[in-house]
């Protein structure tokens, strides 16, 4: 969802909270959050938890009374990415699993990926987006983490954690892999936008999704822990939309407010997907209002076929 907000992020993940959240709704939400700090933007749902019910059910129902293609709505795009992962927590100090070698080596072979070609057609202000990004390793921070329903504490970590070094160029993205639980929240997983000392970045936050079910995509593969492939899936999602649709007053996303990476959640359109390093992942697919058009695509879960699986 589009800038979906803390306030409603606090209510139970039941089926009648879900329902009674609209893309009006959402907007409402938004105002009243100015005040608190960055909004929680393109927010991965868990399995299940849909806010968005209303809408959805409507393009299941009807999907030829509006288009199911994103628009652009004036903002910019990020023509390439400078990524950076933050492994924030007291665990990570002592951690010997796959999962911070493995998020490298996603970052790595996102770079000029057919993946991450899945955005390149759109573009913004200030230009196109790029399949071509630069992975700068990672940091780990052993103080303990928080969740993510704090957007200003999650801003405040990433400032911390690289200090004086955000990248110069405006598309610095750093993503926060906290080693706390979702426990009761709806989403998996959120990007925003903010400064540090003055310069422009982009950031995410994941929670730990170890045994997840709400959050795991069922990768088989053997390849990876499933803790690794749950957070795995989630960051193909979050860089994405924040590729495409990174800042206020926003770049993509369609009429009820689905950014790219949300229109075809929880949807494969393949088993794995290889990146440009060779590692394979099972990670979900990305909108392309070409792929839609052209009848290219696969179908996400409102049966519209605009999804590219980037394989």
């Amino acid at each position: 969802m589009k800038k979906l907000l803390l306030p409603l992020l606090l209510c139970a993940t039941g089926l009648a909270c879900a329902q009674s959240i609209t893309a009006q709704d959402s907007k409402s939400v938004e105002n009243l959050n100015v005040k608190t700090g960055p909004p929680m933007l393109g927010i991965h749902w868990a399995r299940g938890f849909e806010p968005n019910f209303r809408a959805t059910h409507e393009a299941k129902a009807a999907p030829a009374r509006r288009s199911a293609n994103m628009t652009y709505h004036g903002g910019k795009i990020m023509p390439t990415a400078v990524t950076k992962a933050i492994f924030w927590g007291t665990t990570w100090g002592s951690y010997s699993g796959d999962k911070i070698t493995g998020m490298d080596t996603w970052y790595i072979g996102f770079e000029n990926s057919n993946y991450a070609g899945t955005s390149d057609e759109y573009t913004g202000t200030n230009g196109q987006v790029g399949a071509a990004t630069t992975h700068l390793g990672h940091i780990v921070d052993t103080s303990a983490s928080t969740g993510g329903g704090n957007t200003t504490a999650i801003l405040n970590e990433v400032c911390k954690s690289i200090g004086t070094n955000v990248d110069p160029s405006g598309n610095g993205y750093y993503a926060v892999y906290a080693d706390t639980p979702r426990g009761n929240a709806g989403y998996c997983a959120w990007h925003s936008y903010g400064t540090c000392g003055g310069k422009p970045l982009q950031f995410a936050y994941f929670f730990k999704l170890d045994g997840d079910s709400g959050c795991d995509p069922g990768d088989t593969s053997g390849l990876h822990s499933q803790g690794l492939a749950a957070i795995a899936n989630v960051s193909g999602h979050e860089l994405s939309e924040a590729r495409s649709d990174p800042a206020t007053p926003g770049a993509w996303y369609d009429a009820s407010g689905a950014e790219n990476g949300d229109k075809c959640a929880w949807t494969f359109g393949a088993p794995l997907v290889t990146f440009s390093n060779g590692s394979q992942w099972k990670i979900q697919g990305e909108w392309s209002n070409a792929a839609y058009t052209s009848g290219t695509g696969y179908a996400n879960s409102s049966g519209q076929k605009g999804c590219l699986a980037g394989k």
